[in-house]
């Protein structure tokens, strides 16, 4: 259920001024047109990573970042699992960020591991578990979006 908050009441407003409802939704277009301005920008940056970056590097911190990654997908199962159980609204939040997160992991396996063994294993596991989840959660996120009654 998507609960909107309105003002208490019309005096609420000061005189000459848009109902604040009216004044959010003036703010989220703005929001709303600077996050494509942003996206729009990104595309000639990956030119530049496409023909900048090294072709390999030394990552200092490789275990934590790939334990973090592991950490946030495991609280994420876990937290749609649990919001799915109590049929809360939120589990289409939880099952998206999952969703997105299993995808990520997916492909820096694969594109980070090493030819042969290391590279087989990654696909493995992201062809046999970790897409799969990822369409499941996404599959969740989208069934259990709240509906108006519009």
């Amino acid at each position: 259920m998507i609960t909107t908050i309105e003002p208490a009441s019309a005096s609420s407003e000061t005189a000459g001024d848009p109902p604040s409802s009216v004044r959010w939704h003036g703010r989220a277009r703005w929001v709303g047109l600077g996050l494509i301005g942003s996206g729009l920008a990104l595309i000639p940056w990956l030119f530049v990573l496409a023909v900048g970056l090294p072709a390999s590097t030394t990552a200092a911190h490789w275990s934590t970042a790939w334990v973090g990654l592991d950490g946030l997908e495991a609280l994420g199962l876990i937290a749609t699992g649990v919001l799915l159980n109590r049929r809360d609204p939120r589990r289409c939040l939880a099952a998206t960020v999952t969703a997105t997160l299993l995808t990520v992991d997916a492909w820096f396996d694969v594109t980070t591991a090493a030819p042969g063994a290391d590279q087989a294993t990654a696909v493995a596991m992201a062809a046999g578990l970790e897409l799969p989840l990822a369409i499941l959660c996404a599959v969740l996120a989208v069934r259990t979006l709240p509906r108006t009654g519009s």
